[in-house]
């Protein structure tokens, strides 16, 4: 008699909330529901455009890959990318991110930061270890650890200094099971971008440890007020650094899977380590080949497509900031870098952030991410808003947003505390 697949107890705990509400949002839009999609950081659905250049070189390579197989030429290429990308990685990471001695062997190609970062811990992490992650903090470190039957280790960013890290935490967290700690710069969800000392900070920490740091730079180029951007593995002498980065954020294609992981091992500490992610490189072939023809263009070339997205985006994000924070009951960190902002909200008791966003949702239309998706520390509630959508889109949802939290309070019979 046939019986039901099991699936793997692994996969249980697998959740990745930035998608996972939007199947709710689907069922609404089938109904005939307008939905304002504030949820996804995807910059070419709103009104920014991918570089056509970059476009028509990727078009180019495919048209030439295809004609390539039909004369017996193979299609795929190196496990760890085409040198002359590696190349312009390695040279964009010496000179322009201060990480020394980088060559294009230091590097691969990846499809998409994801990848790196998945093939990063599986490779590192037998059962029971542990990596720290930052809480809040991108959903793909927590959904991707227990599927290599490693622990959860979520080290709580302190709000109240601007989301950036707390050190007495990190002593607390850390154990004889920590293999590596995730530092994301800047931070998704909450837009901070980390200053000198705290980076340093991080460097003794995981020095004292011996702990790998796995540094998430994807937004590294989108910095608002004059700030600058400073790469943990450019001032690190002894620490071992996995450093993340891709095209996808900073050149507007997300979608394209164009990402890669650069190693600054000072005293050659994790060559067993770079051998075992290898291994994983060659026995998945390689990334996509066409994209990665675009990735020496780009990092060689002038980012002036740059200066119009970011006065766009601080634009948005100064009205995000503003208006966010003109509503009672709700309180937002003014984001540093990337695109998004990590607002708090007082909720009525027995009441928690996932319930007050589906219920923004069916009401307004607004769509946003409920807080717990991303980590947060016990017993506070957030969402996050991605502030890429056009001014007037934003205006009108945060106009929903407010009126439907003051007809949420009333519901309940809520009254704000100071």
């Amino acid at each position: 008699m046939a019986k039901h697949v099991k699936p793997a107890d692994r996969t249980k705990n697998v959740t990745y909330a930035i998608r996972d509400i939007v199947l709710k949002a689907k069922q609404l839009e089938a109904k005939g529901k307008q939905i304002l999609y504030l949820n996804i950081g995807d910059p070419p659905v709103y009104d920014f455009e991918t570089p056509a250049d970059l476009r028509r070189i990727v078009a180019d390579k495919i048209l030439q890959s295809n004609a390539g197989a039909k004369n017996n030429v193979s299609t795929y290429c190196d496990s760890m990318g085409i040198l002359e990308a590696r190349e312009a990685i390695a040279r964009n990471a010496v000179e322009v991110k201060g990480i020394k001695n980088v060559t294009p062997n230091d590097v691969f190609v990846s499809s998409g930061a994801s990848e790196a970062i998945t093939l990063a811990i599986a490779a590192l992490i037998d059962p029971g270890d542990n990596i720290m992650t930052p809480s809040p903090g991108y959903p793909l470190y927590s959904g991707q650890i227990p599927v290599y039957h490693g622990e959860l280790n979520p080290y709580l960013l302190n709000e109240e200094t601007g989301w950036q890290i707390d050190f007495d935490e990190l002593e607390r967290r850390v154990n004889n099971k920590t293999k590596a700690i995730v530092v994301i710069n800047p931070n998704n969800p909450t837009g901070a971008n980390y200053n000198r000392e705290s980076i340093l900070n991080i460097l003794q920490f995981a020095e004292k440890y011996n702990l790998v740091v796995f540094a998430d730079e994807i937004y590294d180029k989108l910095l608002f007020d004059g700030q600058k951007h400073i790469s943990i593995a450019s001032l690190s002498e002894t620490v071992p650094i996995i450093t993340f980065g891709g095209l996808s954020k900073n050149y507007i294609m997300p979608g394209w899977r164009v990402g890669w992981a650069i190693f600054h091992d000072p005293l050659q500490m994790i060559v067993d380590y770079r051998e075992a992610i290898n291994k994983l490189l060659r026995a998945r072939l390689c990334s996509p080949h066409p994209q990665q023809y675009m990735i020496a263009p780009a990092l060689n070339g002038d980012d002036d497509h740059l200066p119009e997205m970011m006065a766009k985006i601080q634009r948005r994000r100064d009205i995000t900031y503003e208006m966010l924070n003109a509503i009672p009951g709700i309180s937002c960190v003014k984001p540093g870098g990337a695109f998004y902002a990590f607002p708090q909200i007082q909720l009525p008791k027995g009441i928690d952030d996932e319930q007050y966003v589906i219920g923004l949702l069916e009401e307004t239309g607004v769509l946003v991410v409920y807080g717990k998706g991303f980590g947060q520390k016990p017993g506070t509630n957030h969402f996050r808003i991605v502030f890429l959508p056009d001014d007037n889109t934003l205006i009108h949802s945060y106009k929903l947003i407010r009126e439907f939290t003051e007809k949420f309070y009333a519901r309940y019979h809520f009254s704000l505390t100071i």
